[in-house]
């Protein structure tokens, strides 16, 4: 049975917005569950992402209360880092993994099990805004899902949203734009795939 696993990062509300756009919640309906990356920056996305489907998020720099007051509150949601296994395969969530896309192949997957305590099948991270696919040689796939709310860091824009399908030991991870309900990103996994990031969008602020 296929299990459908919706990826938001990097939201920003309500400075990027009042609310996530409508198009993000036409991606993320009939998920599973949905995976959040962090910088949330209020906890009301939390509580209306759970609305759509079990919500789980990663902290982010933006969401600690000792850096930004008020920051997001305690809530068993959401931790530092989540580590999940669904149909056999394991995922990590976190906000930030050290800027991993400007590392070798051959240090990101240590630096991996070092961050998550263990191997995962799929790490997802966000912070950069800037949608990722990467497949390692050893089948381990990085994905950051971008954000519907900040592309790229660019306001005024619609943003993108990941989609994870896990059926058993394998898993596709599809990146859509949601401006053009197109896909931007995609691969299949486990299996090697280049270091690919989505087009830089025209015009926002």
């Amino acid at each position: 049975m296929t299990v459908r696993i919706g990826l938001v990062g990097d939201t920003h509300i309500p400075s990027a917005g009042a609310d996530l756009p409508s198009e993000a919640y036409d991606v993320l309906a009939g998920s599973d569950r949905i995976l959040h990356c962090g910088d949330l920056h209020t906890i009301d996305v939390v509580n209306r992402l759970d609305r759509v489907a079990p919500t789980l998020v990663s902290r982010g720099n933006g969401d600690d209360p000792r850096l930004r007051p008020p920051g997001v509150p305690d809530d068993p949601r959401i931790s530092d880092i989540v580590v999940i296994e669904v149909e056999g395969v394991c995922i990590g969530l976190t906000h930030d993994l050290e800027h991993a896309q400007n590392r070798s192949e051959d240090d990101v997957a240590p630096l991996l099990k070092r961050h998550f305590g263990r191997r995962v099948d799929i790490a997802v991270s966000g912070h950069s805004h800037i949608p990722l696919v990467w497949g390692l040689p050893d089948g381990t796939a990085l994905v950051n899902p971008g954000s519907p709310t900040l592309p790229y860091g660019y306001r005024g824009l619609l943003g993108t949203i990941g989609v994870l399908d896990v059926d058993d030991d394998r898993f596709e991870i599809t990146i859509l734009d949601l401006a053009t309900k197109t896909s931007q990103l995609n691969m299949v996994g486990p299996a090697t795939h280049p270091l690919t990031v989505g087009p830089r969008p025209t015009g926002g602020y």
